[in-house]
């Protein structure tokens, strides 16, 4: 079977796609596959990394507001459309599938114009605006939230998860705690902002620091590449006075480090989401406001209103409200218990497995 997968801009749209293609070669290891992303995009540096052939297209997103810009990305997008075209028609794939991001517009449009089977994959809570659009041209859609189900023709629409929450299955409690300079089996919390690091989660968290490292539970805390310097030079050499706190740049191996923790901290994007259900883990979410139609804070409310989740808006976070909402968890057994548990109860630990059936049922007929 050849798979086609377009997606890009954020790793969210990226790395659902390149989890579901480690699937089926898993189980169909005689699959072919193909990625197409943005010039510009993030894909054009993680794609490369891998063994799948990479093609990109230039494309933008519309501005908001009355733009001349506007006429240019009509222009890259019909360009796009073309350009496409030719991929498709020289890889010929038995499906297409769009993960998000503008450029997965212009491909999966295409692709049926052309009759060839198309899925969209919607990660958020709430979908973007290229999935919106897309919608009514697609034979499938798959959704990782059921509260997006709301958005689209409820016929071809299946709740399938995110494939990232697969790629979870199987880890277990370690001693990766130690490559960190903490102690494995002692109640651990993590922190963290995304790969890049979060301004205000940073600030609250160097507030909290003094009170953080009276605690008996201790905190590992990324605090991103590009803050860490500035970071270390604020604290000063006081960092390393703090027994039950590790600070580093960036954690390489996030899905161990993960399941050896007992509450994560950080934003509430969808691969974050998709990982801490599948571990079943507990969360205080502080949603990103600079995403589009704020589809954080929908992904963490969804959390919220299960219990499986806190959530703090980044307007009112704080070190001290931090350290508060912490605590109330930490130090309460029986509520991080039931937090995992409604935490457990929304990981869909199978995603993958269920996008490849929705592939085959429109493949297979």
């Amino acid at each position: 079977m050849k798979i086609l997968l377009t997606g890009g801009g954020t790793g969210g749209h990226i790395y659902p796609a390149l989890a579901f293609i480690k699937y089926v070669k898993s189980v169909d290891p005689t699959s072919e596959f193909m990625y197409i992303g943005a010039k510009r995009g993030l894909e054009n540096k993680i794609l490369p990394q891998t063994d799948i052939p990479f093609k990109t297209l230039e494309i933008q997103g519309f501005k908001r507001s009355l733009s001349i810009d506007n006429f240019k990305t009509l222009q890259l997008f019909f360009r796009s459309i073309r350009q496409a075209k030719k991929i498709l028609r020289d890889f010929q794939p038995d499906v297409v599938i769009g993960t998000g991001g503008y450029v997965s517009g212009a491909v999966v449009f295409q692709a049926s114009r052309m009759h060839i089977p198309t899925i969209i994959h919607e990660q958020n809570s709430v979908p973007g605006i290229t999935n919106k659009f897309l919608a009514r041209f697609v034979d499938k859609i798959g959704i990782a939230f059921s509260d997006a189900g709301q958005y689209f023709p409820l016929a071809k629409t299946e709740l399938v998860g995110n494939p990232r929450a697969q790629e979870m299955q199987g880890i277990t409690r370690s001693e990766v705690l130690k490559q960190y300079n903490l102690k494995p089996g002692v109640k651990t919390v993590l922190i963290f902002g995304g790969s890049q690091g979060a301004l205000k989660i940073n600030q609250a968290v160097v507030n909290a620091l003094p009170t953080l490292a009276k605690k008996e539970y201790q905190v590992l805390y990324a605090s991103g590449e590009r803050y860490y310097q500035q970071i270390e030079e604020e604290i000063g050499m006081s960092k390393d006075a703090f027994k039950n706190i590790s600070i580093q740049p960036y954690i390489h191996n996030m899905a161990e480090v993960m399941a050896n923790c007992d509450l994560l901290i950080g934003r509430a994007g969808a691969t974050s989401i998709a990982e801490l259900t599948a571990l079943g883990l507990p969360s205080i979410l502080i949603p990103s406001p600079y995403v589009t139609n704020d589809h954080q804070t929908k992904n963490a409310k969804s959390l919220e209103k299960i219990g499986a989740s806190r959530v703090i808006a980044d307007a009112d976070l704080t070190g001290e409200r931090l350290v508060r909402a912490i605590d109330s968890i930490m130090n309460d057994d029986e509520l991080l218990q039931s937090m995992s548990k409604a935490s457990k109860s929304q990981g869909i630990v199978d995603a993958s497995q269920r996008l490849y059936q929705v592939v085959l049922s429109l493949t297979e007929k």
